[in-house]
């Protein structure tokens, strides 16, 4: 019996089917991105429209029986989540179906593993909300320890609000990348403590300098310098745990320059790495349908039980497979 996802953290309603571990169906819709950023209602009202067709979609291209649901549980945001969290509970308790509420950074990692045929790796998990460094340990529990992560913002949030700054349209990472093309070096503050690093400097200086440099410059400096961060960090967790598989997860790692550069490291290093599809990297209903199959090796839950929680800490989740 197959598991149905769905996937509502921001601006993506997405809805997967698995079965087994394999993929069967993975469909989705994205609120469309201007530069004027997000606004939450009207996101989540974009998803409340938009529910019905993409569940039905996913559900006839996948054409198998399905016995379980998961959704999103966080982190995220709050109304976004909510959406996705009704439509599960809709669908659990019309039809019988268990529920599974699912870690977003978990569902993340989880199937860039999957997909590497990874056992252990070091994961380089960054997305809008949140940029981390972690891997999996067994106590006090068996979960994904963090080993380091934003004091602030997270790399993609941090690139859309330069991209919102600078008027790029649309307002986020790829736009930014783009502007960066032929850029020069700027010097940028440069922020890495251990294997935790910050980004408002960064971003406050970068925003400063629109208007008096050349904007390829500075997207290329900004770019940069963020990833150089996130990949000092990654390189010194490396060492540290003496890793041999590396996977990088979340929206910002379909990021072109940032895979680059991990590949540079895990080629110094003779590490295992080997960036999955950006379908599976970007959000997505199947990510939390691999989740949710997982869980069910474990506890129940009932429909009181299946809240949100945006600020939902991926180690905070006792792994049971």
């Amino acid at each position: 019996m197959a598991v149905l996802g769905i996937e509502s953290s921001a601006h993506t309603f997405g809805v997967g089917v698995v079965e087994n571990g394999k993929i069967l169906s993975n469909k989705k819709i994205m609120f469309p991105i201007s530069d004027k950023g997000l606004i939450p209602s009207k996101v989540a009202d974009f998803h409340a429209i938009n529910a019905n067709k993409v569940i039905k979609e996913a559900i006839e291209e996948a054409s198998v029986d399905i016995d379980s649901v998961g959704y999103t549980k966080g982190p995220g945001i709050g109304s976004c989540l909510n959406v996705g969290q009704l439509a599960a509970k809709t669908i659990s308790s019309k039809y019988n179906l268990d529920i599974f509420p699912v870690n977003h950074a978990l569902a993340h990692i989880e199937i860039a593993r999957r997909i590497n045929k990874f056992s252990d790796p070091l994961v380089l998990y960054v997305s809008g909300g949140n940029s981390q460094i972690l891997s999996m340990v067994e106590k006090p529990f068996k979960h994904y320890h963090v080993f380091g992560e934003t004091f602030d913002i997270g790399v993609g949030n941090m690139l859309d609000i330069f991209a919102r700054a600078a008027k790029l349209n649309p307002a986020w990472g790829s736009s930014v990348a783009k502007a960066a093309i032929g850029g020069a070096y700027i010097n940028m503050p440069y922020t890495v403590k251990g294997m935790d690093f910050t980004f408002t400097g960064l971003l406050t200086n970068a925003i400063t300098l629109i208007g008096s440099e050349p904007m390829k410059n500075i997207a290329y400096s900004l770019q940069e310098t963020a990833f150089a961060m996130l990949c000092e960090a990654t390189e010194r967790a490396l060492m540290l745990t003496k890793k041999r598989e590396l996977i990088i997860c979340g929206g910002a790692a379909q990021s072109s320059r940032l895979k680059e550069m991990l590949i540079a490291i895990s080629k110094e290093h003779s590490i295992k790495f080997r960036p999955i599809p950006d379908e599976y990297n970007a959000d997505n209903g199947a990510m939390v349908a691999l989740v949710a199959e997982e869980m069910k090796n474990g506890r129940r839950y009932s429909i009181e039980e299946c809240g949100i929680n945006q600020r939902y800490r991926v180690d905070s989740i006792k792994i049971t497979w």
